[in-house]
């Protein structure tokens, strides 16, 4: 066995010990009891940080012990010493507790849905440190680039090396803003459209979903292709086409009155454009995913007139 040199400053952690509980509780014997040793084994510590010292801590009694001067100086500095280590040690395990989660998603699921109930997650999970990836690349979650992707679309695919949980089949219909509809031409059938701009994104799959529930030929619609549905949204509030709602991330500007939902008696949901929780294959789910997967399931799940807190 190895032995440790002892430091020529400070006394051996064990006294140390001893002469706290000793101290505090003024009595050999419950210093013992406490640390698990015995009441002799206590006054060998004390004994031997007083020779340490070269001064007396306690005054022995028949009944008792009680502190001197320098030992009632002394416990109070030991006393502060041992909690100052007590609450490092306690911010270390913390830390070390602390589990790392990131997340990546459309921009737009970020911050017309998630943003506004992400103080909801922290209250539930205190102990998750979580990043949020806003992305259009489609990251590479089935090689780790993230824990947990939040696409919108199809789902996973045969090969891609994912795992999938739907999250929401999305309710599909066009939305207008006021001021359009004021202007004009009308929109009372979906053929109307066609005398509107249309509002797409880069892959306009739930336009394409939408037209053939409603049984409209789009090839003859005049569109406006635009990077993100963020964009896409903030350009149909400002009057300058049609877009497609999503109703997972339109609702507080329907109920604003910043948008108007047309022809509510075609809406569309299908698996295939949808928003799809999904992990890599190969991978086991950590608790920090479980949680943030069960969380949001909940949130989406929750009536959307609930309002975030």
């Amino acid at each position: 066995m190895a032995f440790m040199r002892l430091s020529a400053t400070l006394p051996p952690l064990p006294a140390l010990r001893a002469f706290e509980a000793a101290g505090r509780l003024l009595s050999f014997r419950q210093a013992g009891e406490e640390l698990l040793i015995t009441q002799s084994a206590v006054s060998h510590h004390i004994r031997q940080l007083e020779d340490s010292l070269g001064v007396a801590l306690f005054i022995r009694h028949a009944r008792g012990v009680t502190l001197t001067t320098a030992g009632a100086r002394y416990l109070a500095v030991v006393c502060q010493a041992f909690d100052l280590i007590a609450g490092a040690t306690r911010d270390v395990r913390g830390q070390a507790a602390r589990r790392a989660l990131k997340v990546s998603m459309v921009p737009s699921f970020a911050a017309n849905w998630l943003a506004p109930r992400l103080a909801r997650f922290a209250a539930a999970h205190p102990d998750i440190d979580l990043t949020l990836d806003p992305t259009l690349d489609r990251v590479d979650v089935a090689g780790g680039a993230a824990d947990i992707g939040i696409r919108y679309g199809p789902g996973p695919q045969p090969g891609d090396g994912l795992v999938g949980r739907l999250l929401h089949m999305d309710r599909l219909a066009p939305v207008a803003s006021p001021d359009l509809l004021r202007r004009g031409p009308p929109l009372r059938v979906p053929a109307d459209l066609l005398a509107h701009p249309l509002l797409f994104t880069l892959r306009p799959f739930e336009w394409d979903a939408w037209a053939v529930a409603a049984q409209l030929d789009l090839r003859g619609a005049r569109t406006l292709q635009l990077t993100d549905y963020n964009i896409v949204l903030q350009a149909a509030v400002d009057g300058q086409g049609v877009a497609m709602g999503r109703a997972l991330l339109i609702e507080d500007r329907i109920r604003a009155g910043l948008l108007v939902r047309l022809f509510p008696g075609i809406l569309v949901e299908t698996p295939r454009v949808a928003h799809w929780l999904v992990w890599a294959e190969a991978r086991t789910c950590t608790p920090a995913m479980t949680a943030f997967m069960d969380w949001i399931t909940a949130e989406v799940a929750a009536p959307l007139v609930a309002p975030p807190v």
